[in-house]
């Protein structure tokens, strides 16, 4: 896939004001400083794209992109420390939680995870609440360019056998990025390709 336009589209305050275009929605979310922006920025290769999430009085909203006219790129803010189960929404966005949960165009989610880092309790509470509530979702290991491939792998391996209890029969799908280097851009985009072809969309590119 290529990505030939980029549109901002909307922030959206809550479910209800996000687009109501029939175009299927691809998420990004991940905690705070985990490289959402520059991820998200290397992407599409528009360096300023993502600051609009940035901007005063944004940082709660959902941010739209139309991507080739054809599917939306939707910038989530970043989650914070809940205590989450499924009897209980995540109190990290009460807004997030209800897109995530009820958005009928969305695909997939790509959850962004620190690979500089061993597992973190704020990713595997927001991980075992995403799980319950059934959306698609891949994980997405940013930073690669910040140590060894060799620290790296270790810190995806403890990651693979904390959430292990929660897929035993398969995990979640894992892509390897570096925003730098770009390394992991056209995995990310065979995902979404695939997924598009999968139900019968177009790519737009």
């Amino acid at each position: 896939m290529k990505i030939i336009k980029v549109e901002f589209d909307r922030s959206s305050p809550d479910l209800a004001s996000c687009p109501q275009s029939l175009r299927p929605d691809f998420a990004f979310i991940g905690r705070s400083n985990v490289g959402k922006s520059s991820l998200i920025n290397a992407l599409t290769r528009k360096k300023d794209l993502a600051k609009v999430s940035d901007l005063p009085g944004k940082t709660k909203l959902l941010n739209f992109f139309v991507i080739n006219n054809a599917w939306h790129l939707v910038d989530l803010p970043g989650y914070g420390f809940a205590k989450v189960t499924k009897d209980q929404r995540a109190d990290f966005n009460e807004s997030v939680a209800d897109y995530l949960d009820n958005r009928e165009n969305l695909l997939c989610v790509f959850v962004l995870i620190d690979s500089n880092l061993p597992p973190q309790r704020i990713d595997l509470q927001f991980l075992e609440w995403l799980g319950s509530t059934g959306t698609p979702f891949v994980l997405v290991f940013t930073k690669a360019d910040k140590q060894s491939a060799v620290k790296a792998q270790a810190n995806i391996e403890l990651f693979k056998k904390e959430i292990t209890p929660w897929w035993p029969d398969e995990l979640p799908g894992i892509i390897v990025t570096s925003s730098k280097t770009g390394d992991g851009r056209n995995d990310i985009l065979a995902v979404i390709a695939e997924t598009l072809k999968s139900k019968n969309y177009r790519t737009g590119g």
